[in-house]
């Protein structure tokens, strides 16, 4: 019998760890989520900053932090439009503090260099409430505001997800071929990619007769777009981690480096998800 690959034996040992606790915190919803995905913006926020802010200036992780957690408190405590108006406010306050306008402050150092050159540090900087306070937003949005089905809706993304990054790793492993994007991720190709899209078609088609998807067919459709979308998130936090020099934005998970490596996905293919079933959900009859 074929041993598996040690990385794969880790990756496999870490879902079977961290699957469980993620998904009772889905279940259940409300604040038992809230709190979870609170943890989770934090971790990811200092992988983040850990990417972007050279020296680790403690204003710079304060303020990143801060604009996160206020960001969700305008979502949990006032909705999700409040959640959108301050997302927007602290995205430019985080821009305008980075840039120098801090009181007594100079501009975070914009001089960490990687592959890719120099860091337009400002920019990245504030790219913090957006990708990761945007991407809790919209998965606590789908999770705990999206009506009765949203406990389906929630796991039909994250199901669609789990299943690209299964597929993609299966067919790249299989198969290889040319690469998607070599310059950002040297290991993966189209092959994974449609490998990926395939995993989450048959997880589309799969979910629907229990959720209220009006179709197997358009289950399948929305899945293999979330996989497009949430292959994109992983690119970009590849390009992030080149730019940087770093292969893994943290350690806190064996076998996938840390947890925005493991999310990076999610919290892209999330806002993209969310504006698609708010828009299309009830009118486009597709859920």
């Amino acid at each position: 019998m074929a041993k598996l690959p040690g990385d794969l034996k880790t990756r496999i040992l870490s879902a079977l760890v961290l699957g469980p606790p993620v998904l009772a915190a889905v279940w259940l919803g409300g604040l038992v989520f809230q709190a979870v995905l609170v943890a989770v913006a934090v971790i990811a926020g200092l992988e983040w900053l850990r990417l972007v802010v050279p020296g680790r200036q403690p204003w710079a992780t304060a303020m990143g932090l801060m604009t996160i957690l206020v960001t969700l408190s305008g979502e949990f405590v006032a909705g999700p439009l409040y959640g959108l108006v301050l997302l927007a406010a602290q995205t430019v306050l985080l821009w305008w503090a980075a840039a120098g306008g801090r009181p007594g402050a100079p501009p975070v150092d914009d001089t960490q260099t990687g592959q890719g050159g120099r860091l337009p540090a400002p920019l990245f900087f504030a790219l913090i409430v957006p990708y990761v306070g945007g991407g809790c937003l919209a998965l606590d949005w789908i999770r705990n505001r999206a009506g009765p089905e949203a406990i389906w809706l929630f796991l039909f993304l994250l199901l669609a997800i789990w299943a690209t990054d299964i597929g993609a790793y299966v067919a790249g492993r299989a198969i290889g071929g040319p690469k998607l994007a070599p310059r950002i991720s040297p290991k993966k190709t189209w092959a994974g990619l449609l490998g990926g899209m395939a995993a989450a078609a048959l997880v589309g088609l799969a979910l629907s007769p229990l959720a209220t998807v009006s179709s197997p067919g358009a289950g399948a459709l929305v899945a293999a777009v979330i996989a497009v979308v949430g292959q994109a998130g992983d690119l970009f936090e590849s390009y992030m981690k080149r730019r940087c020099d770093v292969k893994d934005s943290g350690s806190l998970i064996p076998g996938h480096g840390g947890l925005l490596d493991r999310i990076d996905g999610l919290v892209m293919a999330a806002p993209v998800f969310a504006l698609f079933h708010a828009l299309i959900g009830e009118n486009g009859s597709w859920w």
